[in-house]
C-alpha cells in the first residue's frame, strides 16, 4: 500500500464484514494531526426503494470483492491528495437502518476529502462485485448490482 507523510500508510482499513459496521472505527483509522478534513460516507439500508416498501437485504460478496475494493483504495489514494483513505462494507442479512457501507478519506483541505470520498464511493458501487438482494413488503424480490 502507498504510504503517506511520516510513512503512515495511506490506506488505513479497507474490510468486508458479516458484522455490523463502526464508523468510530473508521474515523480513528483516518486520524492524522495533518488532516484539515476528514470526509465520511455511511450507506445504510432505507426503508423504500423507488415505490417499493422495503422489508430487509442480504448483501452477498464475490471472492475477488476485498482485492478489488484494495484496488478502489488504492486508486482513490494515488489520484486524490490525500492523507488516509478507508472502506468497509457489510455482507450478510441486514436490516432498516443498519449501516451497509462506510467509506472516507482525510485531506490537508475540505474539498479534497469531499471529492476523493465521492470517487470512493461511486468507484466502490460501480466496480466491487458485492451484490443486494432486497425484499419487499409486497412479497416480491430484486437483486441489484448483478450483472
Amino acid at each position: 500500500m502507498s504510504e503517506g507523510p511520516g510513512d503512515l500508510p495511506v490506506v488505513r482499513l479497507v474490510d468486508i464484514r458479516d458484522v455490523p459496521l463502526d464508523v468510530a472505527e473508521v474515523l480513528d483509522a483516518l486520524a492524522d494531526p495533518a488532516a484539515g478534513g476528514v470526509d465520511v460516507f455511511v450507506g445504510n439500508v432505507r426503508d423504500h426503494d423507488r415505490d417499493h416498501g422495503v422489508t430487509g437485504l442480504e448483501y452477498s460478496a464475490h471472492p475477488t470483492a476485498l482485492e478489488r475494493l484494495v484496488e478502489v483504495t488504492e486508486s482513490v489514494a494515488k489520484e486524490y491528495d490525500v492523507l488516509a483513505v478507508a472502506a468497509v462494507h457489510r455482507v450478510g442479512r441486514l436490516a432498516i437502518g443498519d449501516a451497509a457501507v462506510v467509506v472516507a478519506t482525510a485531506a490537508a483541505h475540505r474539498g479534497e476529502a469531499f471529492e476523493a470520498t465521492r470517487a470512493l464511493i461511486d468507484r466502490l458501487k460501480q466496480t466491487v462485485p458485492i451484490w443486494k438482494h432486497q425484499t419487499f413488503e409486497d412479497g416480491t424480490d430484486e437483486w441489484v448490482g448483478t450483472p
